[in-house]
């Protein structure tokens, strides 16, 4: 590709409910590119099913609107001609769309985005859409973008969530707000996820002790929108256990947060993490339920240490994993057929 100025579109689903606004990663690409000096188009790919359809139901919509919704798209990509096309897999987005891109503009590089475990068992046959793709990204390396690499994706590169510091980072906030330990999400995520059992005992005991916020299971509401940063912010510890442990890099959006927003960032530990956060430096990792509340009490009645390893995981996520320097990362593989980070090289 040339170098200067590039067209890139953004083809997801941006969710506009208030309560999920700044968990789309989208937006956060986006700057990432504009910041980076290139011109960046954002189409929500189920908001133009809804724009076409008379009915509330997506089931509907997608079923009577997809192929005019795609005629609207190639419409678009043909008059924009776009150098890039970042692609989310929004609901009723499929290979057929993937084709039309194709036609309209083929020599753009088409490169997606998976941040979700499971893609075998996602139900928008999304590993038969990666095959159209030229880059595949995910926020692992193991055994979920091995599925995409079996399926005959042609390149599988793992790729981190990312981070805004514009918006994700430490709040001043009021005492509603603080806790003594935070923990945030749903148990399991649907009922065929074989999800760790680690998560419910956490929750459980957390549940019935004092100063500690829930929101998101065992009957406690949802939290969303700046008062999820809030939140984040208030807590002393905040406690990560993604659904899976044992997966090369995985890691959920929720780490990002936490550490973004500077809180102190207990987690269960990772498969081979160490390029991505080092353990005491800037989050502390624990192996059982048991040794979590003992380090948790230890962290507590330390004050400094915890703060200290809480600033230092907020400034490296800061400087790491932001939204241009994740940007650059696909800019990168675009130009180069690789990308160089703390983590390693990828190609």
């Amino acid at each position: 590709m040339t170098e200067g100025i590039h067209k890139i579109l953004i083809l997801s689903d941006t969710n506009n409910k208030p309560v999920k606004m700044y968990l789309d990663q989208a937006p956060k690409l986006a700057k990432g590119f504009i910041r980076l000096g290139h011109d960046v188009r954002h189409l929500s790919y189920c908001s133009i099913l809804s724009q076409l359809s008379h009915f509330k139901s997506r089931l509907l919509s997608g079923f009577l609107c997809k192929r005019k919704a795609d005629e609207i798209i190639a419409q678009f990509v043909r008059q924009y001609k776009p150098d890039i096309i970042f692609v989310g897999f929004a609901k009723y987005l499929d290979s057929a769309t993937i084709s039309l891109l194709r036609e309209e503009v083929p020599s753009a590089v088409l490169v997606g985005g998976d941040g979700d475990p499971w893609p075998k068992l996602q139900k928008d046959k999304r590993i038969e859409t990666a095959r159209g793709l030229d880059i595949m990204t995910a926020t692992n390396d193991g055994e979920f973008l091995q599925d995409y690499r079996d399926a005959g994706v042609r390149r599988c590169v793992f790729l981190p969530n990312i981070c805004d510091p514009d918006t994700d980072h430490r709040y001043d906030v009021g005492e509603q707000w603080k806790s003594d330990i935070l923990f945030t999400g749903q148990l399991k995520l649907k009922r065929d996820y074989p999800t760790s059992d680690i998560r419910y005992q956490l929750a459980n005991k957390l549940i019935g002790m004092k100063n500690c916020s829930i929101y998101g299971c065992l009957g406690w509401p949802k939290i969303g929108g700046l008062d999820y940063f809030y939140a984040i912010s208030g807590a002393k510890i905040g406690v990560n256990s993604n659904v899976r442990d044992d997966i090369k890099f995985y890691h959920s959006d929720r780490l990002t947060h936490y550490l973004a927003c500077g809180t102190f960032v207990m987690a269960k530990r990772m498969k081979d993490c160490d390029g991505l956060y080092k353990d005491g430096q800037h989050l502390k990792f624990f192996d059982t339920v048991e040794e979590f509340f003992e380090l948790a009490d230890w962290y507590l009645k330390h004050e400094e240490e915890r703060k200290k390893i809480a600033d230092a995981g907020m400034k490296w996520m800061h400087e790491q994993f932001n939204c241009v320097k994740i940007a650059g990362y696909i800019l990168d593989m675009i130009d180069t057929g690789q990308y160089q980070a703390p983590w390693g090289i990828f190609s």
